[in-house]
């Protein structure tokens, strides 16, 4: 995958996670990922699947693409992609 090198050791927000069918792999090169979506019901689902892959580097959040909370966080890149 391509995007894949170029996301290599990056930190990534993605906006409009749902239950993170794009996070998991983004997670496999990316640094850190933080994912929001305002779907508390897809970020349950998203948060027990990254337990039990044990995933470190991904922190999922209960937020709007307008409100993303993530503070003074920088990223690489940000991403949105199947969420309209």
């Amino acid at each position: 995958m391509r995007a894949g090198r170029r996301l290599h050791g990056a930190t990534v927000l993605e906006i409009g996670c749902g239950d993170g069918r794009l996070t998991f792999l983004l997670a496999r090169t990316a640094a850190r990922v933080v994912a929001i979506d305002p779907d508390a019901d897809a970020i349950r689902l998203a948060r027990r699947r990254a337990r039990d892959e044990e995933l470190a580097n991904v922190r999922f959040r209960i937020a709007p693409a307008q409100r993303p909370g993530v503070g003074r966080d920088r990223f690489d890149t940000a991403i949105f992609s199947w969420s309209l």
